[in-house]
């Protein structure tokens, strides 16, 4: 009697699903095309994105002289185990874009498209449509086009209901148009852009000292947080910086103001505007010169953590610092306001350094 023949095995079988896989690119289309303006060479299924960057057409007139192409990447970090715990997904997309884009404009780049990579351990197409939203969001936000992107089914690295997310942007500058510090000195201001809350850092410290208690729940509302739930605080998205910035930018064609900029993340104040500043000066810090936000007051209560570690774990309040000459500072913070931003004179360019000083 002849054996039975074996059952083919399948990468099904395996644990990744092909046929989910397709039909999930097909849902997100028409978000990713939300993202789109004229210089995206449309090609969706092609196996990369293509944009123009020189062109003439009145819309998005685009003709570049002598251009340095800029490039980064960034992730999202543990705020993902929050976003598991809360089974909310719609933020961490805005937070993938901004940690990106927010750095690519600190050198006085334009952004121009942003690719992301997602790894998941089963796809979902309800989760990752979720997911996407947020990119999208955040693309729409900092005028960026979603050029494309990968997501990587893999049941042996992450558990059914995990992923990791990153991304990658890439703008343009002109070369004169570079702002790289070397011009900054003493009597130049410090202007403080105000953060929506921990953006996306620090979170290994913030969840051990406010989620890794019994009893804590992220839909808890604590008094402090007026009104908002613990979930919804630490879920708030990073605040994308592209649109203020560039329009202040934009409005100096000749003179160069602005001479520095800095994104605060993981390293605070303490460990970013360093960065940017050259050889022999530092920045004196006024200490009250900004409202800090109630999260923070809670993670230093909680744990405790003293206030040299969270100015060195955490932004505090400051998301992104602009360093301009004190004649321009005024009328800088008066077109960021008008764009919305809130923001502050937070310190001024002394001699010293490396390190900051306080006040």
């Amino acid at each position: 009697m002849a054996d039975a023949p074996h059952k083919s095995v399948t990468y099904h079988d395996a644990g990744v699903d092909i046929d989910a896989a397709d039909a999930m690119v097909h849902r997100i289309r028409p978000l990713v095309e939300r993202t789109y303006d004229p210089r995206v060479v449309d090609n969706f299924d092609g196996f990369a994105g293509a944009f123009r960057m020189d062109f003439s057409e009145t819309l998005l007139k685009r003709n570049y002289r002598d251009p340095y192409l800029v490039a980064c990447t960034d992730g999202v970090g543990t705020k993902l185990k929050v976003a598991f715990r809360a089974r909310r997904l719609d933020t961490v997309g805005i937070d993938l874009v901004a940690m990106n884009v927010n750095d690519l404009i600190c050198c006085g780049a334009e952004p121009l498209f942003f690719l992301d990579y997602v790894a998941v351990g089963k796809l979902d197409g309800d989760r990752m449509t979720e997911i996407v939203r947020g990119i999208t969001d955040g693309c729409v936000e900092a005028g960026v086009a979603l050029l494309g992107g990968e997501t990587a089914e893999m049941p042996d690295l992450y558990k059914p209901r995990q992923f990791d997310l990153a991304g990658f942007a890439v703008g343009v500058v002109e070369r004169r148009r570079v702002i790289d510090g070397a011009d900054v000195e003493p009597g130049d201001v410090a202007i403080g852009l105000a953060a929506s809350g921990l953006h996306s850092n620090g979170y290994g410290l913030a969840r051990k000292v406010l989620l890794g208690r019994k009893g804590t729940r992220l839909n808890g509302k604590p008094p402090e947080l007026g009104g908002a739930t613990l979930g919804e605080e630490l879920l708030r998205p990073t605040r994308i910086y592209v649109r203020p910035v560039l329009a202040v930018l934009g409005n100096y064609r000749v003179k160069k103001p602005v001479k520095a900029m800095a994104h605060i993340t993981g390293g605070g104040l303490v460990g970013n505007l360093p960065r940017v500043l050259p050889e022999g000066v530092t920045v004196r810090v006024k200490r009250d010169s900004w409202p800090v936000p109630p999260i923070f007051e809670m993670i230093a209560s909680a744990g405790p953590v003293d206030q040299i570690e969270m100015m060195r774990v955490f932004n505090m309040g400051i998301g992104f610092v602009m360093i301009v000459s004190k004649h321009f500072a005024e009328p800088i913070m008066n077109r960021l306001r008008r764009s919305g931003q809130r923001c502050w004179p937070i310190g001024k360019v002394v001699k010293g350094g490396p390190e900051l000083t306080w006040a």
